[in-house]
């Protein structure tokens, strides 16, 4: 059975986004630090990292759907349609803008969270569905449709930006999974108890 996977970079306060996170600014600044672990060079270019943490690239390249946020999607121009070859599911009560259209696995889901999940999670069949955006992985765990958060930690401090978890409405127990500490990030496997 799938699961419904959180994958996301944060700095030691919370910040997942730098300050100055605007479309022209995708990230805001210093957004990439964020990402160095991966493999990301401040240019935008990836070099393959070796090591306990290598296996997480192979990890999201082997979901069977993405649940992203539209700010997230909106940002990228959807990938250009095309993210691991897998299908995209775009929760929101607005109607996507025209690019959309040239998307053909690029889906917009109008009628809530749980409805994108579920959808994503049958079109991923036995592989995971990767979840993508801060605003979007707090409605998930509000609605109970999220079931684990691949947090990877950054040993630094933003002091500004967009966090993650700044509006949860209410308590959510985690247990951890796995860990996996480098000296570019602490990555943190929890999967979210109901």
């Amino acid at each position: 059975m799938s699961a419904s996977v959180l994958y996301m970079s944060m700095s030691v306060d919370g910040y997942i986004a730098g300050p100055n996170d605007v479309p022209a600014n995708p990230g805001g600044d210093g957004f990439m630090r964020l990402h160095e672990w991966y493999g990301f060079t401040p240019d935008g270019e990836v070099v393959p990292k070796s090591g306990p943490a290598e296996h997480f690239p192979e990890e999201t390249r082997a979901t069977g759907a993405i649940l992203a946020g539209r700010r997230t999607v909106e940002q990228v121009d959807h990938w250009g349609g095309d993210s691991h070859g897998v299908p995209i599911f775009v929760p929101s009560h607005r109607p996507p803008g025209p690019s959309v259209a040239n998307y053909p696995l690029v889906t917009y889901v109008s009628d809530g969270i749980a409805s994108a999940m579920a959808q994503a999670k049958a079109a991923a069949g036995d592989r995971n569905v990767f979840v993508l955006g801060g605003y979007t992985a707090q409605r998930a765990l509000e609605a109970g449709v999220l079931d684990e958060l691949q947090i990877h930690q950054i040993p630094v401090l933003f002091g500004g930006g967009r966090r993650l978890f700044d509006v949860s409405s209410s308590r959510v127990e985690l247990e951890i999974v796995r860990v996996f500490d480098t000296p570019e990030a602490t990555h943190i496997r929890y999967r979210v108890l109901r």
